[in-house]
């Protein structure tokens, strides 16, 4: 951990493991055996549970809570106040530990803020969830989701501009920002490279 910034403010359990380059700010706590990859941006007030795995280049905005069973591929974007769950019933009196679902956030994902992603899904790859929607099924690579309960609305290129509209994914397109060209291949829209 030479290269890692963390404010006085913030506690870093022994037992972690954290990547050069990353940032750890005001009043955050990253407990024991968490892995957190290199050049991340870890905002304030942003609690990484036990064995949460967090890749490299990841953006976590301020009041994130990460729990165990959270995993975060390269490149994603966690916008402010979002919510993961980890236990799908949970109960104060009842102990669920051994009920942990894993929820895998796919590269290049961005997680709109103030949205909850309901735990045992996969957010696919350079998917986008729009601010403040509820993920209660997996969203596929590309994907655009809004609302309560969250439904695809749209498809994102990689750099972020929407590709098209609708919940079917278009058979081709190509982004007007960045001129990746995309196309159905097995059901699922991928890059044309």
């Amino acid at each position: 951990m030479a290269d890692v910034f963390v404010h006085e403010s913030s506690y870093v359990d022994d037992g972690c493991e954290i990547g050069d380059g990353t940032k750890i700010w005001h009043f955050s706590h990253v407990m024991s055996r968490s892995r957190i990859g290199r050049g991340c941006n870890i905002g304030q007030n942003v609690v990484v549970s036990p064995d949460v795995v967090i890749g490299d280049n990841v953006k976590i905005q301020n009041n994130v809570s990460i729990y165990t069973g959270v995993v975060l591929e390269d490149d994603v974007f966690c916008g402010p106040s979002m919510v993961f769950t980890n236990v799908v019933n949970p109960r104060s009196h009842v102990s669920r530990k051994d009920e942990y679902r894993q929820t895998l956030v796919k590269k290049g994902a961005s997680l709109g803020a103030n949205c909850t992603v309901v735990c045992g899904h996969t957010i696919g790859a350079y998917a986008f969830v729009g601010a403040g929607a509820v993920i209660t099924k997996d969203v596929p690579d590309f994907a655009l989701v809004v609302g309560n309960p969250g439904r695809i609305s749209g498809w994102m290129c990689r750099c972020g501009v929407k590709l098209a509209a609708g919940a079917a994914p278009p058979q081709t397109a190509t982004c007007a920002a960045c001129n990746t060209r995309y196309r159905i291949d097995g059901g699922a829209l991928t890059v044309h490279e």
